[in-house]
């Protein structure tokens, strides 16, 4: 229980982000053509948000929109705090109930109260200059966050299912953990625009046919 805190969360996805970038560090190392004027090199230094705090830098502006002008300038971030309402009423986005802790009250910030032990690793991505997700991560559920979870999201039956049991009766371990993006994850590190151009995949031919004219390689 003595890890389940942000410190913890943070130190685990700074690690991550070590890997990420050291991994296309070694990319440039052998593919020199990828290091190049036309995009700023990969961030040697991940920073954190909460959902609350991008909420009160972009009140206007809808979650993908926020996380898109966030990110230009600050182009490596994990923003805490994914699936509990924020102060509009409304989570920066939905997550499971039964998955990452979104719901243990964890930093007291100008006398309120913010929310989550998750988040999600995002970066700027230079070619297509738009948001990229590579990870949604956190600290998993609990037996008590679990059942306040459920209640807010109206689904305490799936109380009597095998896994929700498991956790009720301790027979889980406590743990971190999270999905990152391959496809994705490449894309980043190669410097592509699509995923059709590191994922082998039956594409349609418009697509085929449009990313043809923007000279993009599609595998097949």
């Amino acid at each position: 229980m003595k890890d389940r805190n942000l410190d913890y969360l943070k130190s685990t996805v700074e690690d991550i982000w070590y890997v990420l970038r050291g991994a296309g560090k070694m990319v440039q190392e052998k593919f020199p053509e990828l290091k190049n004027t036309d995009y700023p090199d990969f961030p040697e230094k991940l920073e954190f948000f909460h959902a609350e705090d991008i909420l009160k830098m972009y009140p206007d502006l809808p979650r993908k929109q926020r996380e898109t002008q966030l990110i230009q300038d600050h182009p490596a971030v994990f923003i805490i705090g994914i699936g509990k309402v924020l102060k509009d009423g409304y989570p920066h986005e939905m997550r499971a109930a039964d998955y990452d802790d979104w719901i243990t009250p964890t930093i007291q910030k100008e006398g309120e109260q913010y929310f989550g032990l998750n988040g999600d690793i995002l970066v700027w991505n230079p070619v297509t200059k738009r948001r990229h997700e590579l990870s949604s991560m956190g600290i998993r559920v609990t037996k008590e966050s679990l059942k306040l979870q459920l209640e807010v999201a109206d689904q305490m039956n799936f109380l009597d299912l095998p896994y929700h049991q498991a956790i009720l009766k301790d027979e889980i371990p406590l743990s971190i953990g999270g999905g990152i993006g391959q496809a994705r994850t490449y894309m980043y590190l190669l410097r592509t625009a699509h995923l059709g151009e590191v994922t082998v995949s039956i594409w349609p031919d418009e697509l085929k046919k449009i990313c043809k004219e923007k000279n993009i390689k599609i595998l097949e």
